[in-house]
């Protein structure tokens, strides 16, 4: 096990750097420019649709949601929102079903205002696919995370999407986190003079 520690951070940096970002189109756009843009819908989510941010994912992810819900509604002063309530969460799973969990709510509350961040290690859960298809069906700019197989579903389906090329979910979620923050941190630097 000598060297695991520098091979595994090496690892993470290295996908990370490889990973592939692209538009609505597939249009291939560098990390800077998918960073550029979210951070631009954002603002002006904020700023001129007065709208807001609702961020979802599952398990690890679902716990990333609900930290950037809170950091960019303190720290950017965005109105954000997820679907944290064990009652949402539990009622809407008996009585609807899991895959609908998220989207039940966009479909009411989400609109062409609005921004939606989709967070799935697999990219293949079915509950954020339907999160990002009714997020689209109802007009707002949608922006997904992915990993693991470079085909999985909701890689192509966002207006903007980031896949990360790693095989294991520690291993994406990490990376994953890594590129959350690093989109606040990217609009606090240009639109609130800086991060802190």
């Amino acid at each position: 096990m000598n060297g695991y520690a520098a091979g595994y951070f090496d690892l993470i940096y290295e996908k990370l750097s490889q990973m592939e970002v692209t538009d609505r189109e597939g249009t291939c756009l560098s990390a800077d420019e998918g960073l550029a843009l979210w951070a631009q819908r954002a603002q002006q989510v904020k700023e001129e649709t007065k709208g807001l941010i609702f961020f979802c994912g599952n398990g690890a992810s679902a716990s990333m949601a609900e930290h950037m819900s809170h950091d960019w509604f303190q720290n950017a002063v965005v109105n954000t929102t997820t679907c944290a309530e064990i009652s949402h969460v539990t009622a809407i799973s008996n009585d609807i079903g899991y895959e609908d969990v998220y989207a039940y709510r966009i479909r009411r509350i989400i609109s062409e205002r609005d921004m939606v961040v989709g967070i799935s290690s697999s990219g293949s859960s079915p509950n954020i696919v339907n999160a990002i298809s009714a997020a689209k069906e109802n007009g707002a700019f949608t922006v997904t995370l992915s990993g693991k197989k470079p085909d999985n579903e909701i890689r192509r389906m966002g207006d903007l999407n980031f896949y990360v090329p790693l095989e294991t979910y520690g291993e994406v979620e990490s990376a994953h986190a890594v590129l959350l923050h690093g989109a606040l941190d990217y609009f606090l630097d240009k639109y609130m003079g800086g991060r802190h």
